[in-house]
């Protein structure tokens, strides 16, 4: 099994990801989704956590070998960045969503030296605004971003086309895709409901459920 299905199957496993066809999750932007994905709880169960560690450092070591540190993108990601920090040795920071309002109102927690070569660790990429504020923040820092790598993503074209934008490097473990045939595979879901599935991903604004 490529890493691709093992992240989907183990997601499905413990529940991090969950399928609703006929009963759509709300997301906070007020889109109704047929998927919804928590990756925290990866933290709570020791083989999905080793095998995302792995995932990431593999990749890490095969594409970005002279990545130099690792950055997590808070909240999510924090937790996933400095466990691939730790298994490369390498430097960690992490990158607020906002800047504190109060002290030295970082944007950028720990020690980042200018020029540094940086891989960021992402949790999840939907349409990768929240990923890409994270990359220019680095860059405004001084940085030099390798490329940014996700436990998950939608495969929204959108977020291609932003980070295609940015001239962003990008990459997740698992997607969209693939955890839909591990979904059928494992009987999560019924195959008649795959087309549905697939036209969500199309056009996620205007799905309303069956």
């Amino acid at each position: 099994m490529d890493t691709a299905n093992k992240i989907a199957s183990l997601l499905l496993d413990i529940k991090a990801v969950k399928l609703s066809v006929r009963e759509p999750f709300t997301w906070a932007s007020g889109w109704k989704s047929p998927i919804y994905c928590d990756n925290r709880k990866i933290l709570s169960y020791p083989e999905a956590r080793k095998s995302v560690c792995k995932g990431f450092a593999s990749y890490i070591k095969e594409h970005y070998p002279d990545a130099e540190v690792i950055a997590g993108v808070a909240t999510g990601a924090i937790a996933h960045g400095i466990l691939v920090a730790e298994e490369l040795n390498l430097p960690f920071v992490y990158v607020r969503a906002a800047a504190k309002s109060h002290g030295l109102e970082n944007l950028i927690e720990g020690e980042l030296p200018e020029n540094s070569k940086v891989v960021v660790i992402e949790d999840l990429i939907s349409t990768g605004g929240s990923s890409i504020a994270a990359v220019e923040a680095l860059r405004k820092a001084g940085a030099s971003v390798l490329g940014l790598l996700a436990i998950f993503s939608y495969e929204f074209d959108a977020a291609r086309q932003n980070f295609n934008a940015t001239k962003c490097d990008f990459h997740s473990l698992s997607n969209y895709s693939t955890l839909l045939k591990e979904a059928v595979d494992s009987n999560y879901i019924e195959k008649k409901d795959l087309e549905l599935l697939k036209k969500w991903r199309e056009a996620p604004d205007k799905y309303t459920g069956i």
